[in-house]
């Protein structure tokens, strides 16, 4: 995928000002792929059904979950926006043929969960236009496709994501209005949380920036050319708003359920999330969700695709065409898997989780370990101490993520 700006002219101060809309139109896209892949159909799942279960109090595991994020794509960004390398090359560079190992757990995680963001993107239209999912998952991806084969990919996948983000916002916040949540009650439990979950939490971590996702955004900054000690600013910026606007959608989420749910009504135990967009707004809020699930799902698809892609190629040996064509062939792939199974079988989704699992803190260690211990990576940047402590912190609860995703492995063979 090409650079999403184009070359300043060797001019004065419009050059300066081109760059510099450049730098920010490139970050904003960077932003937004990062949080649009975080947004997928588990991520909607996930809030609904721990809304249903907790109420009030699952504001709590948000607010925590959202404070961890941050600890630890501050570190993703930083070390890989500095450094000018993606996460694997920094993986071989640890240790010979880490890289490769992470590029392969990544893979396979992202073959299997692509082909439930196309099922997403199925279910999403046939919520919002009645089409049958295998037709409009199909077309979906066609869509996706074609966002890749234009002219001006990296512009196009920077605009899409960010159009397609701030819809999803503004029109589950149109939902949340509708529904009359009880926020007071909500914001004391953000301090003073009436229960306390650590699964809601550890789930929200690893579901926001587990598997491809906590790299989505450096490397699309990356490949852009927004690199190097004279970006941190602009690197640390990004990391940040991207978990911010995944928290934003998280909680516009959290709020249009919880005021359904507060309001006695009952969502059965299948399609929770459509079931309560509809019982806020009738057959408008039906409509609505197919519109979001559809938008979750397709953004997703581009993120899981373009990254997974960027784990397996080189950002100086692999042409753009190529690295075109094998995006385009992941989604076929992942397309014709879904129209010949229908989703990804329960068994696939579990070891593609443990290898998403274990993925996350090996990346990370990677991360940490060249920040801490490899200087000459980072081009003389004294990387910040406070950054460090609150990365390894964070890093611990990866690893009891790591153990939880293998878990369901050991039980299929026990």
């Amino acid at each position: 995928m090409s650079q999403s700006h184009e070359p300043a002219p060797a001019t004065t101060a419009p050059s300066s000002s081109r760059m510099a809309a450049g730098t920010r139109s490139t970050l904003l896209g960077a932003m937004f792929l990062m949080a649009t892949s975080a947004i997928g159909p588990g991520f909607i799942t996930q809030t609904t059904t721990f809304t249903v279960q907790l109420g009030a109090a699952f504001a709590f595991a948000i607010a925590v979950s959202i404070v961890i994020d941050i600890a630890l794509q501050l570190n993703v960004w930083r070390v890989i926006g500095v450094s000018g390398r993606r996460a694997q090359e920094l993986g071989n560079l640890v240790a010979p043929g880490l890289g490769w190992v992470m590029a392969a757990f990544l893979l396979i995680g992202g073959l299997v969960f692509n082909i439930g963001n196309v099922a997403g993107a199925g279910l999403g239209t046939d919520a919002m236009l009645g089409l049958d999912p295998r037709i409009g998952g199909a077309i979906s991806a066609v869509i996706a496709i074609g966002i890749f084969l234009s002219r001006r990919a990296g512009v196009a996948v920077d605009r899409i994501v960010v159009v397609l983000g701030l819809l999803m916002i503004a029109l589950t916040a149109y939902i949340a209005i509708t529904s009359g949540p009880p926020v007071g009650q909500a914001l004391r439990n953000v301090v003073l949380p009436e229960e306390v979950s650590f699964l809601a939490i550890t789930t929200l971590v690893g579901g926001t920036i587990g598997g491809y996702i906590v790299y989505a955004g450096a490397h699309r900054l990356l490949d852009s050319g927004v690199t190097g000690r004279e970006h941190v600013r602009d690197i640390t910026r990004g990391s940040v708003t991207g978990i911010v606007i995944t928290g934003i959608m998280r909680v516009v989420l959290f709020l249009a359920i919880l005021g359904v749910v507060a309001g006695g009504a009952d969502l059965g135990t299948e399609n929770q999330a459509a079931n309560a967009f509809q019982a806020a707004a009738g057959e408008v809020g039906l409509r609505v969700f197919g519109v979001v699930l559809w938008a979750a799902a397709i953004t997703s698809v581009i993120g899981a695709s373009y990254t997974t892609i960027s784990f397996v190629t080189s950002r100086t040996r692999t042409s753009d065409r190529t690295r075109t064509l094998l995006v385009v062939g992941f989604i076929a792939v992942t397309t014709l898997a879904f129209l010949l199974l229908g989703a990804a079988p329960t068994t696939l989704l579990v070891f593609a989780g443990a290898f998403n699992g274990l993925l996350l803190p090996i990346g990370i260690a990677v991360i940490l370990w060249v920040a801490t211990r490899r200087s000459d990576l980072l081009h003389g940047y004294r990387y910040p101490r406070w950054l460090l402590v609150v990365g390894w912190a964070a890093w611990l609860l990866t690893l009891y993520l790591a153990i939880n995703s293998i878990r369901p492995v050991i039980a299929l063979f026990s």
